[in-house]
């Protein structure tokens, strides 16, 4: 059995989630800050009239901010019926996936991480880690 994964990249990790929990990939939008809001949320964007909570992945998963310059892009992912942006470092491909690929996740994760991650895809040229959407935003 296969399945598709949405890829992107974050800090030069690959990370996947299931197709059928995004709604679209694009580029960053003007967020409005959060006053008093926890330091992964990085704000909320206007998506075609819908507000939309915009959560950054990098602070989620514990890694250093993106360089100042650089334009980070979003993943709209559903979460419980609701539309949340996820801030990553760019947006790779859809892929098929058997799933005799997946593996545990490995030892070399640290604990924040390890909390965030379902397991990891094992591919011909990378290793792709299946991030838990849930957890990473309520985190």
């Amino acid at each position: 059995m296969s399945r598709q994964l949405a890829t992107f990249v974050l800090a030069g990790a690959h990370y996947a989630v299931d197709v059928v929990h995004v709604q679209e990939a694009l580029r960053s939008q003007p967020r409005t800050a959060v006053p008093l809001a926890p330091s992964g949320v990085a704000g909320l964007v206007n998506l075609r009239g819908q507000v939309v909570l915009t959560v950054d992945l990098r602070v989620a998963l514990g890694l250093p901010p993106l360089a100042r310059d650089a334009e980070p892009m979003m993943v709209v992912v559903t979460v419980d019926g609701e539309p949340i942006s996820l801030l990553v470092d760019e947006i790779g491909d859809v892929l098929d996936v058997d799933d005799d690929r997946f593996e545990a996740p490995p030892d070399t994760l640290g604990p924040e991480l390890r909390d965030l991650i379902l397991g990891a895809y094992k591919l011909d040229d990378r290793l792709l880690l299946a991030l838990d959407v849930d957890r990473a935003v309520a985190a």
